[in-house]
């Protein structure tokens, strides 16, 4: 998930608005290996920020030119030499940046997220806004283990799964297959065996039809997705997904998957649907039978 904090996002907003469209557009594919598609700079900017993992990492990317960031911290009023090297010029925006969060009054938090699932647990928190991160972070980083990107694997693993977890996973491609994993080591293999195996990509429609999430009273928070599956650059067909996540106040408060339920149809099972931004089919009440 997004590790930018409030202030960060504004910052890395206003350098984002200094690039040209093209390289907006350019490390948008970059940030995300080609799995989002975007169509302008709003959305390239959004999806930016979305999946870059912390300020630095962002501020470092090729296209954040050195002087882009030197006009930043100028509009900013921060003076800086003029043969400043770049490195000295992140050092200083992430300073900047610090030092307002720093300023702020006690008890005023600049939310922020890390990158994995320590989201905190507490009163008043927003589950759509979990349900967003979450599904930012976990398609992040199950699709990280696909090779056919070229890029080095994330983190993944059983400890992201509580040791009861059950996975139901039921495909349409031709004929209908069920299969059903319980337990972290089981169910954390069978979702890698998906993209690291069958080199398939798992691009989530994080639009409001697309995403839906449910707070139980015992606090179990679902998480509902729909997306687009892919191999290369072929759309193989469509998948909703849906997550129980519990909090684990022993690991610092981290949300856990306590089930996945996945339902994948191909395109021959699409009956000539259009596979993109696929809705959720799943209603309230459906969801809410699950946290029974």
């Amino acid at each position: 998930m997004s590790g930018l904090s409030e202030t960060e996002r504004l910052g890395c907003t206003e350098i984002l608005k200094l690039l040209s469209k093209s390289d907006l557009l350019s490390l948008s594919d970059t940030v995300t290996f080609k799995v989002i598609v975007v169509e302008n700079a709003t959305e390239a900017t959004e999806t930016i920020l979305s999946f870059s993992k912390n300020a630095e990492e962002l501020l470092r990317r090729k296209k954040v030119q050195r002087d882009l960031i030197f006009k930043y911290l100028a509009n900013e009023g921060v003076a800086m030499a003029p043969n400043s090297e770049k490195h000295q010029l992140v050092k200083r925006t992430l300073e900047l940046w610090k030092a307002v969060v720093d300023k702020r009054p006690q008890g005023e938090t600049d939310e922020t997220t890390s990158d994995d699932l320590s989201l905190k647990a507490k009163v008043g928190f927003d589950p759509q806004l979990l349900g967003q991160q979450f599904c930012q972070w976990f398609f992040q980083l199950l699709n990280s283990q696909n090779p056919s990107l070229g890029q080095p694997p994330q983190d993944w693993g059983p400890q992201h799964f509580w040791p009861d977890v059950k996975l139901r996973l039921l495909a349409r491609a031709g004929s209908v297959q069920m299969e059903e994993f319980l337990g972290a080591e089981l169910v954390s293999l069978r979702l890698l065996a998906l993209t690291k195996e069958e080199r398939l990509l798992l691009s989530p429609n994080m639009e409001p039809n697309g995403l839906r999430t449910l707070a139980s009273p015992h606090g179990m928070v679902l998480v509902a997705v729909a997306g687009t599956i892919h191999r290369g650059s072929a759309c193989l067909g469509i998948f909703e997904q849906i997550f129980g996540l519990i909090c684990s106040p022993l690991e610092k408060n981290k949300w856990k998957i306590k089930f996945v339920n996945l339902k994948i149809r191909g395109q021959d099972a699409l009956g000539g649907t259009e596979a993109t931004a696929p809705a959720l089919t799943y209603n309230s009440s459906e969801l809410q039978l699950l946290c029974t």
